[in-house]
């Protein structure tokens, strides 16, 4: 029995999918005894995970965009992708909640929003590294982390809702 147990902690690096597939036939025979736990719990738990740094991932995008409108916008030919991105963002996340509803409460958090808003704080840095001339108007050097607000400035409501773009 420990050959067999040994034998399929090794197939876990050599060939996944064999050994979700036998995992799988020993959970449906319930042979526990036999099933790779350590591996198994590993990947149940990353699948959550994967989910949640999605979410996190499609709220930073928003929060990013948005921000960027409401500040760095500076003629009415600019913003229309980031409109765009934004929209997509929140199809993306409503379609997550439909398949695991318990993420949107995960999401209005505050710990939840406060790493979404760091990440997109991340990627307005970077988007400042490629409009320098945009950097240096507003900022007159690159940005950095300090240049942007520490706390998440978005409620989670404004992050689904809120589009500046009508204002106009």
């Amino acid at each position: 029995m420990e050959q067999k147990i040994q034998s399929l902690k090794e197939l876990y690096e050599k060939d996944f999918y064999l050994w979700v597939q036998e995992n799988l036939k020993l959970l449906k025979n319930r042979e526990y005894d036999l099933v790779d736990w350590e591996n198994l719990l590993e990947e149940i738990e990353d699948m959550g995970q994967r989910h949640y740094d999605a979410m996190v991932s499609y709220m930073a995008v928003i929060m990013e965009h948005i921000y960027k409108w409401e500040n760095y916008r500076e003629s009415a030919y600019m913003g229309s992708r980031w409109k765009k991105s934004t929209i997509n963002a929140r199809t993306k996340m409503l379609k997550l909640f439909k398949g695991a509803p318990s993420l949107k409460a995960k999401a209005q958090e505050k710990e939840t929003l406060q790493r979404a808003w760091e990440d997109a704080v991340l990627d307005l840095i970077a988007w400042f590294k490629v409009n320098e001339k945009l950097a240096h108007r507003h900022f007159g050097r690159l940005p950095t982390e300090k240049d942007f607000p520490q706390e998440c400035p978005y409620s989670f409501q404004q992050i689904m809702e809120y589009e500046p773009w009508l204002k106009e």
